[in-house]
Protein backbone atom coordinates (compact mmCIF):
# COMPACT_ATOMS: atom_id res chain seq x y z
CA UNK A 1 0.00 0.00 0.00
CA UNK A 2 1.33 3.35 -0.94
CA UNK A 3 1.41 6.76 1.12
CA UNK A 4 2.15 10.30 0.07
CA UNK A 5 5.65 11.30 0.32
CA UNK A 6 7.65 14.32 -0.62
CA UNK A 7 10.00 11.79 -2.48
CA UNK A 8 6.65 11.02 -4.55
CA UNK A 9 5.27 14.45 -4.94
CA UNK A 10 8.98 15.87 -6.14
CA UNK A 11 8.98 12.29 -9.01
CA UNK A 12 5.65 14.03 -9.95
CA UNK A 13 7.16 17.46 -10.00
CA UNK A 14 9.73 17.19 -12.74
CA UNK A 15 7.46 19.85 -14.88
CA UNK A 16 8.61 22.45 -11.77
CA UNK A 17 12.08 21.60 -11.56
CA UNK A 18 10.76 19.34 -8.86
CA UNK A 19 9.80 22.57 -6.55
CA UNK A 20 7.00 21.63 -4.64
CA UNK A 21 5.84 24.74 -2.33
CA UNK A 22 5.18 26.43 -5.75
CA UNK A 23 3.40 23.75 -7.43
CA UNK A 24 0.24 24.36 -9.30
CA UNK A 25 -0.48 21.22 -10.79
CA UNK A 26 -0.24 17.32 -9.22
CA UNK A 27 -0.61 13.91 -10.72
CA UNK A 28 -1.00 11.35 -7.84
CA UNK A 29 -3.03 8.56 -9.85
CA UNK A 30 -2.91 5.05 -9.71
CA UNK A 31 -0.78 5.08 -6.61
CA UNK A 32 -2.49 2.80 -4.37
CA UNK A 33 -2.49 5.89 -1.93
CA UNK A 34 -4.91 4.68 1.13
CA UNK A 35 -4.87 7.87 2.75
CA UNK A 36 -4.42 11.77 1.54
CA UNK A 37 -2.43 13.98 4.15
CA UNK A 38 0.86 16.39 4.09
CA UNK A 39 -0.53 17.74 0.52
CA UNK A 40 -2.04 20.56 2.23
CA UNK A 41 0.91 22.00 4.21
CA UNK A 42 3.92 21.25 1.23
CA UNK A 43 1.61 22.04 -2.08
CA UNK A 44 -0.33 25.56 -0.62
CA UNK A 45 -0.67 26.79 -4.50
CA UNK A 46 -2.08 23.50 -5.54
CA UNK A 47 -4.70 24.35 -8.42
CA UNK A 48 -5.26 20.91 -10.09
CA UNK A 49 -5.00 17.85 -8.38
CA UNK A 50 -5.55 14.36 -9.77
CA UNK A 51 -6.16 11.32 -7.13
CA UNK A 52 -8.07 9.20 -9.14
CA UNK A 53 -7.78 5.21 -9.29
CA UNK A 54 -6.71 4.99 -5.93
CA UNK A 55 -7.61 3.00 -2.40
CA UNK A 56 -8.69 6.50 -0.41
CA UNK A 57 -11.73 6.50 1.62
CA UNK A 58 -12.02 9.78 3.37
CA UNK A 59 -11.67 13.46 1.78
CA UNK A 60 -9.27 15.30 4.56
CA UNK A 61 -6.03 16.85 5.03
CA UNK A 62 -7.22 19.44 1.68
CA UNK A 63 -8.75 22.29 3.64
CA UNK A 64 -5.72 24.77 3.30
CA UNK A 65 -5.74 24.37 -0.17
CA UNK A 66 -7.50 28.06 -0.83
CA UNK A 67 -6.63 28.04 -4.56
CA UNK A 68 -7.75 24.52 -5.83
CA UNK A 69 -10.07 24.71 -8.68
CA UNK A 70 -9.97 20.93 -9.27
CA UNK A 71 -10.15 18.22 -7.68
CA UNK A 72 -10.06 14.59 -9.19
CA UNK A 73 -11.32 11.65 -6.83
CA UNK A 74 -12.65 9.63 -9.11
CA UNK A 75 -12.48 5.48 -8.77
CA UNK A 76 -11.87 5.41 -4.84
CA UNK A 77 -12.90 3.97 -1.57
CA UNK A 78 -14.94 7.58 -0.50
CA UNK A 79 -18.27 7.26 1.61
CA UNK A 80 -19.01 10.93 2.30
CA UNK A 81 -18.34 13.99 1.15
CA UNK A 82 -16.51 16.26 4.01
CA UNK A 83 -13.65 18.68 4.38
CA UNK A 84 -14.01 21.06 1.04
CA UNK A 85 -15.41 23.96 3.11
CA UNK A 86 -12.24 25.17 3.39
CA UNK A 87 -11.48 24.80 -0.93
CA UNK A 88 -13.02 28.60 -1.66
CA UNK A 89 -11.98 28.35 -4.83
CA UNK A 90 -13.13 24.72 -5.99
CA UNK A 91 -14.95 24.89 -9.60
CA UNK A 92 -14.87 21.26 -10.29
CA UNK A 93 -15.24 18.07 -8.10
CA UNK A 94 -15.03 14.54 -9.70
CA UNK A 95 -16.61 11.97 -7.61
CA UNK A 96 -17.56 9.27 -10.17
CA UNK A 97 -17.21 5.47 -9.10
CA UNK A 98 -16.83 5.90 -5.70
CA UNK A 99 -19.46 4.48 -2.47
CA UNK A 100 -21.11 7.79 -1.87
CA UNK A 101 -24.31 6.38 -0.05
CA UNK A 102 -25.12 9.59 2.12
CA UNK A 103 -26.44 11.89 -0.26
CA UNK A 104 -27.16 14.84 2.10
CA UNK A 105 -23.52 14.81 2.70
CA UNK A 106 -23.66 16.88 -0.30
CA UNK A 107 -24.85 20.23 1.26
CA UNK A 108 -21.20 20.91 3.29
CA UNK A 109 -20.94 21.80 -0.36
CA UNK A 110 -22.96 25.11 -0.32
CA UNK A 111 -19.93 26.91 1.41
CA UNK A 112 -18.14 26.22 -2.09
CA UNK A 113 -19.96 29.27 -3.49
CA UNK A 114 -17.73 28.78 -6.93
CA UNK A 115 -18.59 25.25 -7.63
CA UNK A 116 -19.65 24.59 -10.72
CA UNK A 117 -18.89 20.84 -12.24
CA UNK A 118 -20.20 18.00 -10.08
CA UNK A 119 -19.47 14.20 -11.00
CA UNK A 120 -21.06 11.96 -8.93
CA UNK A 121 -22.18 8.80 -11.44
CA UNK A 122 -21.68 5.50 -10.45
CA UNK A 123 -22.04 6.21 -6.97
CA UNK A 124 -24.79 4.03 -5.06
CA UNK A 125 -26.21 7.38 -4.43
CA UNK A 126 -26.85 8.10 -7.70
CA UNK A 127 -29.44 5.24 -8.25
CA UNK A 128 -31.66 6.98 -5.85
CA UNK A 129 -35.04 7.82 -6.48
CA UNK A 130 -35.12 11.64 -7.21
CA UNK A 131 -30.77 11.86 -6.90
CA UNK A 132 -31.04 14.46 -9.66
CA UNK A 133 -33.38 16.64 -8.38
CA UNK A 134 -31.81 16.62 -4.87
CA UNK A 135 -29.04 17.79 -5.96
CA UNK A 136 -30.03 20.22 -8.33
CA UNK A 137 -32.54 22.02 -5.66
CA UNK A 138 -29.25 21.55 -2.46
CA UNK A 139 -26.74 23.06 -4.76
CA UNK A 140 -28.17 26.04 -6.05
CA UNK A 141 -24.46 27.29 -7.78
CA UNK A 142 -24.26 24.19 -9.75
CA UNK A 143 -24.33 24.71 -13.57
CA UNK A 144 -23.45 21.24 -14.86
CA UNK A 145 -24.47 17.79 -13.21
CA UNK A 146 -22.67 14.57 -13.96
CA UNK A 147 -21.89 16.19 -17.57
CA UNK A 148 -25.09 17.35 -17.90
CA UNK A 149 -26.13 21.20 -18.02
CA UNK A 150 -28.92 21.98 -15.82
CA UNK A 151 -31.62 24.24 -16.95
CA UNK A 152 -33.24 26.99 -15.26
CA UNK A 153 -36.63 25.02 -15.30
CA UNK A 154 -35.28 21.85 -14.09
CA UNK A 155 -34.17 23.80 -10.99
CA UNK A 156 -37.23 25.43 -10.17
CA UNK A 157 -38.90 22.66 -10.50
CA UNK A 158 -36.86 20.56 -7.98
CA UNK A 159 -37.18 23.33 -5.74
CA UNK A 160 -41.05 22.89 -5.74
CA UNK A 161 -40.48 19.42 -5.10
CA UNK A 162 -37.72 19.64 -2.68
CA UNK A 163 -39.89 19.16 0.88
CA UNK A 164 -40.78 15.72 -0.65
CA UNK A 165 -37.88 14.42 -2.65
CA UNK A 166 -35.76 14.85 0.64
CA UNK A 167 -38.19 12.60 2.33
CA UNK A 168 -37.63 10.10 0.17
CA UNK A 169 -33.75 10.41 -0.29
CA UNK A 170 -33.25 10.41 3.34
CA UNK A 171 -35.62 6.98 3.70
CA UNK A 172 -33.24 5.54 1.01
CA UNK A 173 -30.50 6.78 2.33
CA UNK A 174 -31.50 4.80 5.99
CA UNK A 175 -32.22 1.62 4.06
CA UNK A 176 -28.50 1.86 2.35
CA UNK A 177 -26.90 2.40 5.57
CA UNK A 178 -28.55 -0.71 7.38
CA UNK A 179 -27.21 -2.81 4.18
CA UNK A 180 -24.09 -0.97 4.14
CA UNK A 181 -23.73 -1.93 8.30
CA UNK A 182 -24.53 -6.14 7.17
CA UNK A 183 -21.67 -5.75 4.25
CA UNK A 184 -19.30 -4.27 6.87
CA UNK A 185 -20.18 -6.94 9.64
CA UNK A 186 -19.74 -9.99 6.75
CA UNK A 187 -16.39 -8.51 5.60
CA UNK A 188 -15.02 -8.50 8.68
CA UNK A 189 -16.01 -11.82 9.28
CA UNK A 190 -14.96 -13.14 6.32
CA UNK A 191 -11.63 -11.39 6.77
CA UNK A 192 -11.16 -12.68 10.26
CA UNK A 193 -11.76 -16.14 8.64
CA UNK A 194 -9.20 -15.73 5.66
CA UNK A 195 -6.22 -14.09 8.21
CA UNK A 196 -7.26 -17.74 10.90
CA UNK A 197 -7.31 -19.84 7.53
CA UNK A 198 -3.79 -18.15 6.61
CA UNK A 199 -2.24 -18.70 9.85
CA UNK A 200 -3.17 -22.50 9.91
CA UNK A 201 -1.75 -22.95 6.79
CA UNK A 202 1.56 -21.16 8.01
CA UNK A 203 1.48 -23.50 11.17
CA UNK A 204 0.94 -26.50 8.77
CA UNK A 205 3.53 -25.58 6.62
CA UNK A 206 6.09 -24.93 9.47
CA UNK A 207 4.89 -28.02 10.59
CA UNK A 208 5.90 -30.39 7.64
CA UNK A 209 8.76 -28.89 6.81
CA UNK A 210 10.20 -29.91 10.35
CA UNK A 211 8.83 -33.33 9.69
CA UNK A 212 10.67 -33.47 6.15
CA UNK A 213 14.25 -32.12 6.86
CA UNK A 214 14.00 -34.65 10.10
CA UNK A 215 12.70 -37.78 7.32
CA UNK A 216 15.47 -36.08 4.63
CA UNK A 217 18.61 -36.49 7.61
CA UNK A 218 17.62 -39.73 8.38
CA UNK A 219 17.65 -40.95 4.53
CA UNK A 220 20.59 -39.25 4.79
CA UNK A 221 22.54 -41.21 7.67
CA UNK A 222 21.24 -44.82 6.66
CA UNK A 223 21.85 -44.30 2.71
CA UNK A 224 25.63 -45.83 3.26
CA UNK A 225 23.92 -48.74 5.19
CA UNK A 226 20.64 -49.38 3.22
CA UNK A 227 19.00 -48.70 0.51
CA UNK A 228 15.76 -46.45 1.41
CA UNK A 229 13.54 -45.39 -0.66
CA UNK A 230 11.07 -41.68 -0.03
CA UNK A 231 7.67 -42.07 0.80
CA UNK A 232 5.69 -41.77 -1.71
CA UNK A 233 4.20 -38.02 -2.55
CA UNK A 234 7.28 -36.27 -1.83
CA UNK A 235 9.08 -36.14 -5.14
CA UNK A 236 5.66 -33.97 -6.42
CA UNK A 237 5.33 -31.85 -3.26
CA UNK A 238 6.01 -28.50 -5.52
CA UNK A 239 3.92 -29.70 -8.18
CA UNK A 240 0.98 -30.25 -5.88
CA UNK A 241 2.02 -26.76 -4.31
CA UNK A 242 1.65 -25.14 -7.45
CA UNK A 243 -1.65 -26.27 -9.08
CA UNK A 244 -3.23 -25.83 -5.56
CA UNK A 245 -1.73 -22.02 -5.23
CA UNK A 246 -3.33 -21.70 -9.02
CA UNK A 247 -6.53 -23.35 -7.91
CA UNK A 248 -6.00 -20.74 -5.35
CA UNK A 249 -6.41 -18.26 -7.24
CA UNK A 250 -9.06 -19.39 -9.53
CA UNK A 251 -11.31 -19.92 -6.86
CA UNK A 252 -10.41 -16.58 -5.65
CA UNK A 253 -11.59 -14.66 -8.67
CA UNK A 254 -14.24 -17.10 -9.62
CA UNK A 255 -15.79 -16.21 -6.23
CA UNK A 256 -18.81 -13.85 -6.36
CA UNK A 257 -18.38 -10.33 -4.41
CA UNK A 258 -20.31 -7.20 -3.84
CA UNK A 259 -18.41 -3.62 -4.76
CA UNK A 260 -17.76 -2.20 -1.82
CA UNK A 261 -14.29 -0.80 -0.44
CA UNK A 262 -13.41 -4.18 1.58
CA UNK A 263 -13.91 -6.15 -2.07
CA UNK A 264 -11.73 -3.74 -3.02
CA UNK A 265 -8.98 -4.15 -0.29
CA UNK A 266 -8.96 -7.58 -0.44
CA UNK A 267 -8.64 -7.26 -4.25
CA UNK A 268 -5.67 -5.43 -4.08
CA UNK A 269 -4.14 -7.88 -1.05
CA UNK A 270 -4.73 -10.61 -3.44
CA UNK A 271 -2.73 -9.16 -6.30
CA UNK A 272 -0.06 -8.04 -3.95
CA UNK A 273 0.32 -11.82 -2.24
CA UNK A 274 0.70 -12.93 -6.36
CA UNK A 275 3.19 -10.49 -7.19
CA UNK A 276 5.26 -10.87 -3.81
CA UNK A 277 4.90 -14.85 -4.55
CA UNK A 278 6.66 -14.32 -8.03
CA UNK A 279 9.05 -12.29 -7.18
CA UNK A 280 10.05 -14.96 -4.58
CA UNK A 281 9.85 -17.57 -7.44
CA UNK A 282 12.00 -15.27 -9.77
CA UNK A 283 14.93 -14.61 -7.10
CA UNK A 284 15.13 -18.27 -6.93
CA UNK A 285 15.69 -18.95 -10.53
CA UNK A 286 17.80 -16.14 -11.04
CA UNK A 287 21.00 -17.58 -11.66
CA UNK A 288 24.39 -15.39 -10.98
CA UNK A 289 26.19 -14.24 -13.89
CA UNK A 290 29.76 -15.70 -13.45
CA UNK A 291 32.40 -12.89 -13.65
CA UNK A 292 33.89 -12.27 -17.30
CA UNK A 293 37.05 -14.20 -17.57
CA UNK A 294 39.55 -11.38 -18.61
CA UNK A 295 43.11 -13.65 -18.46
CA UNK A 296 43.28 -17.04 -18.15
CA UNK A 297 45.32 -18.93 -15.55
CA UNK A 298 48.46 -18.95 -17.72
CA UNK A 299 48.03 -15.62 -17.74
CA UNK A 300 47.12 -15.19 -21.65
CA UNK A 301 45.05 -12.02 -21.96
CA UNK A 302 41.29 -12.14 -24.22
CA UNK A 303 39.46 -10.39 -26.41
CA UNK A 304 36.55 -9.32 -24.75
CA UNK A 305 33.98 -6.53 -26.11
CA UNK A 306 30.73 -6.72 -23.96
CA UNK A 307 29.72 -3.01 -24.33
CA UNK A 308 29.55 -4.52 -27.90
CA UNK A 309 31.30 -0.95 -29.57
CA UNK A 310 32.67 -0.45 -32.43
CA UNK A 311 36.84 -0.30 -32.59
CA UNK A 312 39.23 0.17 -35.72
CA UNK A 313 43.23 -0.32 -34.47
CA UNK A 314 45.70 1.61 -36.52
CA UNK A 315 49.46 1.04 -36.74
CA UNK A 316 51.19 4.25 -37.51
CA UNK A 317 54.57 3.07 -38.78
CA UNK A 318 55.40 7.08 -39.21
CA UNK A 319 54.93 7.91 -35.69
CA UNK A 320 56.49 4.00 -34.67
CA UNK A 321 52.75 4.01 -32.17
CA UNK A 322 49.62 1.94 -32.31
CA UNK A 323 46.28 3.81 -32.50
CA UNK A 324 43.24 2.18 -31.17
CA UNK A 325 39.72 4.41 -32.11
CA UNK A 326 37.01 2.86 -30.14
CA UNK A 327 33.34 4.24 -30.90
CA UNK A 328 32.07 5.13 -27.09
CA UNK A 329 28.46 6.42 -27.47
CA UNK A 330 28.56 10.43 -27.82
CA UNK A 331 26.70 11.62 -24.97
CA UNK A 332 28.14 9.60 -22.42
CA UNK A 333 30.25 11.05 -19.53
CA UNK A 334 33.52 10.19 -19.89
CA UNK A 335 33.85 9.53 -16.09
CA UNK A 336 31.87 6.26 -16.69
CA UNK A 337 35.17 5.44 -18.54
CA UNK A 338 38.25 3.77 -17.29
CA UNK A 339 41.49 2.79 -19.26
CA UNK A 340 44.08 1.17 -18.50
CA UNK A 341 46.91 0.00 -21.01
CA UNK A 342 49.15 -2.74 -20.20
CA UNK A 343 52.65 -4.14 -22.69
CA UNK A 344 50.32 -6.34 -24.45
CA UNK A 345 46.79 -5.37 -24.13
CA UNK A 346 44.44 -2.52 -23.21
CA UNK A 347 41.27 -2.72 -21.58
CA UNK A 348 38.57 -0.05 -21.35
CA UNK A 349 35.98 0.18 -18.60
CA UNK A 350 32.66 1.24 -20.23
CA UNK A 351 30.17 1.65 -17.52
CA UNK A 352 31.19 -1.24 -15.49
CA UNK A 353 31.75 -3.62 -18.98
CA UNK A 354 35.11 -4.61 -19.72
CA UNK A 355 36.71 -4.01 -23.65
CA UNK A 356 40.09 -5.80 -24.23
CA UNK A 357 42.03 -6.04 -27.00
CA UNK A 358 45.02 -8.18 -27.38
CA UNK A 359 47.88 -5.79 -29.27
CA UNK A 360 50.12 -6.74 -32.11
CA UNK A 361 52.90 -5.89 -30.36
CA UNK A 362 54.46 -4.78 -27.23
CA UNK A 363 53.98 -0.85 -26.33
CA UNK A 364 55.18 1.59 -23.23
CA UNK A 365 52.08 2.27 -20.92
CA UNK A 366 53.89 5.34 -19.07
CA UNK A 367 53.61 7.08 -22.41
CA UNK A 368 50.46 6.55 -23.72
CA UNK A 369 48.01 8.66 -23.75
CA UNK A 370 43.75 8.76 -24.32
CA UNK A 371 41.98 11.61 -25.53
CA UNK A 372 38.03 11.92 -26.42
CA UNK A 373 36.38 13.57 -29.17
CA UNK A 374 34.16 16.38 -28.63
CA UNK A 375 32.41 15.94 -32.01
CA UNK A 376 32.10 12.60 -32.42
CA UNK A 377 32.16 11.11 -28.22
CA UNK A 378 35.38 8.59 -29.88
CA UNK A 379 37.95 7.46 -27.66
CA UNK A 380 41.35 7.76 -29.00
CA UNK A 381 44.47 5.88 -26.88
CA UNK A 382 47.87 6.79 -28.62
CA UNK A 383 50.50 3.84 -27.49
CA UNK A 384 54.37 4.44 -28.74
CA UNK A 385 55.93 1.02 -29.09
CA UNK A 386 58.88 -0.27 -27.70
CA UNK A 387 62.10 -0.12 -29.28
CA UNK A 388 62.62 -3.93 -28.92
CA UNK A 389 60.67 -7.26 -28.87
CA UNK A 390 61.19 -9.22 -26.04
CA UNK A 391 59.75 -12.50 -27.57
CA UNK A 392 62.66 -12.02 -30.51
CA UNK A 393 66.03 -10.76 -28.36
CA UNK A 394 68.45 -13.82 -29.51
CA UNK A 395 67.18 -13.18 -33.02
CA UNK A 396 68.36 -9.72 -32.59
CA UNK A 397 71.60 -10.46 -31.23
CA UNK A 398 72.53 -12.23 -33.70
CA UNK A 399 71.75 -10.00 -36.91
CA UNK A 400 73.82 -7.37 -34.32
CA UNK A 401 76.72 -9.56 -34.62
CA UNK A 402 76.48 -10.30 -38.41
CA UNK A 403 76.15 -6.39 -38.78
CA UNK A 404 79.72 -5.86 -36.90
CA UNK A 405 81.55 -8.63 -39.41
CA UNK A 406 79.82 -7.33 -42.08
CA UNK A 407 81.19 -3.73 -41.62
CA UNK A 408 84.29 -5.12 -40.80
CA UNK A 409 84.73 -6.78 -44.17
CA UNK A 410 83.23 -3.97 -46.01
CA UNK A 411 86.48 -2.16 -47.22
CA UNK A 412 87.92 -5.40 -48.70
CA UNK A 413 83.97 -6.31 -50.33
CA UNK A 414 83.39 -3.03 -52.07
CA UNK A 415 86.17 -2.91 -54.17
CA UNK A 416 85.11 -6.53 -55.30
CA UNK A 417 81.11 -6.77 -54.86
CA UNK A 418 78.32 -4.38 -54.32
CA UNK A 419 77.66 -4.44 -50.48
CA UNK A 420 73.83 -6.26 -49.30
CA UNK A 421 72.38 -4.60 -46.41
CA UNK A 422 71.80 -7.02 -43.30
CA UNK A 423 68.35 -6.27 -41.91
CA UNK A 424 67.19 -6.58 -38.93
CA UNK A 425 63.99 -9.11 -38.42
CA UNK A 426 63.06 -6.58 -35.61
CA UNK A 427 63.15 -3.84 -37.77
CA UNK A 428 61.91 -5.19 -41.00
CA UNK A 429 58.99 -2.24 -41.52
CA UNK A 430 62.26 0.64 -40.97
CA UNK A 431 65.02 0.00 -43.55
CA UNK A 432 68.28 2.04 -42.15
CA UNK A 433 68.60 4.90 -45.10
CA UNK A 434 71.90 5.98 -44.11
CA UNK A 435 73.36 2.98 -44.99
CA UNK A 436 71.83 2.92 -48.46
CA UNK A 437 73.37 6.39 -49.13
CA UNK A 438 76.95 5.13 -48.05
CA UNK A 439 76.62 2.11 -49.67
CA UNK A 440 76.05 4.04 -53.23
CA UNK A 441 78.53 6.77 -52.79
CA UNK A 442 77.48 8.62 -56.01
CA UNK A 443 78.45 12.16 -56.04
CA UNK A 444 75.49 14.68 -56.92
CA UNK A 445 75.20 15.77 -60.34
CA UNK A 446 75.32 19.68 -60.14
CA UNK A 447 78.76 18.93 -58.04
CA UNK A 448 80.63 17.22 -60.63
CA UNK A 449 83.25 19.51 -62.64
CA UNK A 450 82.20 19.85 -66.38
CA UNK A 451 84.75 18.68 -69.23
CA UNK A 452 87.20 21.43 -70.14
CA UNK A 453 86.65 21.96 -74.55
CA UNK A 454 90.08 22.85 -75.50
CA UNK A 455 90.76 24.88 -79.11
CA UNK A 456 91.02 22.37 -81.43
CA UNK A 457 87.96 20.58 -80.58
CA UNK A 458 86.05 23.83 -81.27
CA UNK A 459 84.61 25.13 -84.36
CA UNK A 460 87.47 25.89 -87.06
CA UNK A 461 86.15 29.39 -87.76
CA UNK A 462 86.56 30.59 -83.64
CA UNK A 463 89.10 33.39 -83.57
CA UNK A 464 90.71 33.88 -80.22
CA UNK A 465 90.60 37.63 -79.99
CA UNK A 466 92.91 38.56 -76.25
CA UNK A 467 90.82 42.01 -76.01
CA UNK A 468 87.47 40.42 -75.65
CA UNK A 469 87.48 39.03 -71.59
CA UNK A 470 87.26 35.70 -70.78
CA UNK A 471 83.64 34.29 -69.87
CA UNK A 472 82.76 33.18 -66.51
Amino acid sequence: MGRITEDLIRRNAAHNDCVIFSLEELSLHQQELEKLEHIDKWCRDLKILYLQNNLIGKIENVGKLKKLEYLNLALNNIEKIENLEGCEWLTKLDLTVNFIGELSSIKTLQHNIHLKELFLMGNPCADFDGYRQFVVATLQQLKWLDGKEIERSERIQALQNFPVIEQQIREQEKAYCLKRAKDKEEAQRNLREEEEKEAKARSYLGFEGQRYADISATLRATESSCHVQAPEGQEGKCNQKKSKDSEDDLEFWNKPSLFTPESRLETLRHMEKQRKDQEKLSEKKKKVKPPRILITKDGKALNVNDPKLDFSLKDDEKHNQIILDLAVYRYMDTSLIDVDVQPTYVRVMVKGKPFQLVLPAEVKPDSSTARRSQTTGHLVICMPKVDGVITGRQQTSKSEKSTSDSSRERPNRRSKEIEKLEVDPSKHSFPDVASIVQEKKHRPRRIQSEPKITASEEDPEFEDNPEVPPLI
